[in-house]
């Protein structure tokens, strides 16, 4: 018996930063992109976000790795934006995405940080809160394609 909890926080951005999604139909997206994680098995803790990006918190489980887990989830809630008359400026996501593992004592802190996004937005750029999560674990940043689509 293996015995496994990983826990992630990913970082989508909508394509070139744009403010694509609209807020007043955000929890539709949510709830759309929870059922795809539920699909694959994986189980959603948190999500928040702004019009040009969106945090998740969830666990996934071992057989399903992120870097599919998340080409899915962009192509599928891609399709899916496109399709829905309420994020009509939506075009399509970045290329790029970050996430990051978290113990389960951080749970709750990652969480708190989401549902705060519309707060701690009004202060922080989102160019620097992503500059500042690749700093802290240690990502060394390409500056030529930093953000870059």
């Amino acid at each position: 018996m293996s015995y496994t909890k990983l826990l992630y926080h990913i970082v989508l951005r909508t394509y070139r930063s744009k403010q694509t999604i609209n807020t007043n139909h955000e929890r539709e997206l949510y709830g759309y992109m929870m059922g795809i994680i539920e699909r694959k098995g994986g189980k959603l803790y948190r999500i928040g976000g702004m019009p040009d990006h969106i945090h998740l918190l969830l666990s996934l489980p071992t057989t399903q790795d992120v870097a599919s887990f998340v080409q899915e989830l962009k192509k599928s809630t891609n399709r899916w934006l496109k399709a829905n008359p309420n994020f009509p400026d939506f075009y399509r996501w970045s290329k790029e995405y970050a996430a990051f593992t978290y113990a389960e004592k951080d749970k709750n802190m990652i969480a708190n940080y989401i549902k705060g996004q519309k707060e701690h937005h009004r202060k922080v750029s989102f160019q620097e809160e992503y500059r500042s999560f690749l700093v802290e674990n240690s990502i060394i940043i390409k500056e030529d394609y930093f953000l870059r689509d």
